[in-house]
């Protein structure tokens, strides 16, 4: 049956913002500068300056982000990578289309990050760069993490595409690394109206190389100084960010308001753990249950959306098994594939309907 309580809501989300929405594409539109226009520009300006880093470069996708980081850095065939073995498949995609070797790490119990702990044993000659997953929408460990690459010359990326507008100690998401890149899919806590990435950094270097990059490697017009790609994102997905950026705190508040209804009221379950100096930004809100199939079956019936992300470990999905190196043993990624649950959280979910969620749960579980 068709779930009447959605894990997304676009139509609802956007109806009140329409007519900015409308005005800012018409705006594209008289100006006609669809690529790199004015809008490019302001939102790459808003975002750094609302992270606390130099350089905001917008792209096409989070994916194409994560390659133009690894590009920039001159990533390739006999490097190795380090990056969790549970999460969304586009790190270990954006490694090997570059001919490096991904390397899977396990994550942390409760957080779901990646684990300082396996990192440590992964690290050796050829290790290059570690990719850390804010998973759900909560920083990774970066200051344990960064005690681990300070001295030895590797690089450390944020893969944020699920926590922006997170912080860790006071820091946002965005800011952690040596590069941070982060995705405006719909569904993310800043979603665009499209695909839509962004890599921050403040190292004046990474960030000249990250714009020749996402423009062909040109340094000008016809001037090509370095292999690039088109990762442009286009004047009328920024403007529509830019809509939504304003919007932004008012959405983040409510996610993190229905997160707290949910650990409230399904207080006893095994609900997300949230690092005491992490503010997160709910991204996802992921329970680990046992029975989730059974679960999962009887909110559908109830007219309840659920969602698992994700059902296999990166080891374990055909494409990527036989190309990888990997920690002698992932318990913690390998548990939460087969436990995690994703529950309705989304700035347009009515208190109303989140009750309906938490009652038939508890019914269920309590």
């Amino acid at each position: 049956m068709a779930s009447d309580i959605a894990m997304f809501d676009a139509p609802a989300l956007h109806g009140p913002l329409l007519a900015e929405l409308e005005a800012a594409a018409a705006a594209v539109f008289r100006h006609g500068r669809f690529i790199l226009g004015p809008e490019v520009a302001e939102l790459e300006t808003r975002l750094a300056d609302y992270v606390g880093v130099r350089h905001c470069i917008t792209c096409g996708s989070g994916t194409t982000a994560l390659i133009m980081a690894l590009m920039a850095l001159g990533i390739g065939p006999g490097d190795e990578v380090i990056l969790p073995a549970f999460t969304f498949a586009a790190p270990i995609e954006a490694v090997l289309l570059l001919g490096a070797t991904p390397v899977l790490a396990d994550i942390e119990a409760g957080t779901h990050a990646l684990s300082p702990a396996s990192v440590a044993t992964l690290i050796g000659a050829r290790t290059r760069a570690i990719i850390a997953v804010s998973l759900y929408g909560q920083p990774a460990d970066f200051p344990a993490l960064q005690a681990l690459t300070r001295d030895r010359g590797i690089a450390l990326i944020e893969d944020g595409a699920q926590s922006f507008g997170s912080t860790l100690t006071g820091v946002r998401s965005g800011a952690f690394g040596d590069m941070s890149c982060s995705s405006f899919f719909p569904t993310k806590p800043l979603g665009g109206c499209g695909d839509g990435g962004a890599v921050f950094t403040s190292d004046d270097a990474l960030a000249t190389a990250l714009r020749e990059i996402r423009d062909h490697g040109q340094t000008e017009k016809y001037r090509h100084t370095r292999l690039g790609l088109n990762g442009r994102l286009d004047s009328l997905a920024c403007a529509a960010l830019l809509v939504k950026f304003r919007h932004f705190p008012a959405h983040l508040q409510r996610r993190q308001q229905l997160a707290a209804r949910y650990d409230q009221g399904l207080a006893g379950i095994a609900t997300p753990v949230v690092r005491a100096d992490a503010v997160s930004a709910y991204g996802q809100y992921c329970l680990e249950l046992d029975a989730r199939e059974s679960v999962r079956e009887a909110l559908a019936r109830a007219g309840i959306a659920t969602a698992i992300h994700y059902p296999a470990c990166l080891h374990q999905q055909p494409a990527f098994q036989s190309r990888c190196l990997r920690a002698a043993a992932l318990p913690q990624a390998e548990r939460l594939a087969w436990r995690g649950l994703c529950l309705p959280l989304h700035p347009t979910l009515s208190d109303s309907d989140q009750d309906r969620v938490i009652a038939t749960l508890t019914d269920m579980l309590g």
